[in-house]
């Protein structure tokens, strides 16, 4: 699967594959320098990919060159993980540090990327034509998503998967956002993720919810209340997702019952606003 890229290149393997749905990875130095192969398989990774190469570094891995469907892209060695440190108990360093990712890479830049990126409304269609969003909590988050999607704040271009993992040390280059979805919306979106993340491991007690959307209204400079709308949209989307995959068991089913729990816990919390 490598070897045509590895040879253009004229690539060192440094490490052993990755594969996933979406793409395959090795990691490999170039010039003696550390690298990644990605090989993408989705478009979803491709219109990721146009996004990566808008940022051009800043905030985000490089990338470095580009053959068909294989990225060459700068490799973040640093030895930190937002997640371990989440976990470690510096949960408030961590979510600082991924919103200060999230400033730099919502920063206005001169030129769009191409090809256009989806837009929000489109990421949320299958929330608002959903038959399961016709009562109880996941019509709450229907409402919450067309309330926040008719009256737009701050739009920008978005990370779309913006957490813990997606987020790594790169060195002296600082924290290094991978992976983007690419979509244009209210930068409000952005930070919902981070609240979902590390994955099972804050759940959705509602202080600790309470407290990091605190945490994120503080350093993004933003209003508690949307923040909460937008996790009471977003995880309702999720949910959605996880419930009508056709596969909606084991892992699906425990993920839309997390995002469930969180949706009523921030809906509890914006009662109390």
């Amino acid at each position: 699967m490598f070897e045509r890229y590895i040879q253009h290149w004229n690539l060192d393997v440094d490490g052993e594959p990755i594969t996933t749905h979406f793409s395959a990875l090795l990691p490999v130095r170039v010039t003696g320098e550390p690298a990644m192969l990605k090989i993408l398989k989705h478009d979803e990774e491709r219109t990721g990919s146009e996004v990566l190469a808008w940022w051009n570094g800043e905030g985000a891995v490089r990338v470095l060159d580009r053959l068909d469907d294989c990225l060459l892209l700068e490799r973040a060695t640093g030895e930190r993980s937002l997640a371990e440190m989440a976990r470690g108990g510096a949960d408030d360093v961590a979510t600082s540090i991924l919103c200060e990712t999230a400033l730099h890479l919502h920063r206005h830049r001169s030129a769009h990327p191409h090809p256009a990126v989806p837009t929000l409304r489109e990421w949320f269609e299958p929330l608002r034509v959903s038959p399961l969003a016709t009562d109880g909590l996941l019509k709450k988050s229907s409402m919450a998503a067309n309330h926040l999607l008719s009256t737009p704040q701050g739009e920008v271009l978005l990370h779309g998967d913006l957490h813990h993992d997606n987020v790594l040390d790169g060195g002296i280059r600082g924290w290094l956002a991978i992976d983007p979805k690419g979509l244009w919306g209210e930068r409000t979106f952005d930070y919902v993720n981070i609240l979902r993340n590390p994955v099972s491991f804050f759940g959705a007690d509602p202080a600790r919810l309470s407290h990091r959307i605190d945490v994120i209204a503080g350093c993004a400079s933003m209003r508690r209340v949307r923040l909460l709308q937008w996790v009471v949209a977003f995880c309702g989307l999720s949910a959605v997702w996880c419930l009508e995959d056709s596969a909606g068991v084991g892992a699906n089913l425990q993920e839309a019952e997390s995002d469930l729990a969180m949706v009523e816990s921030a809906l509890g919390l914006l009662e109390g606003s």
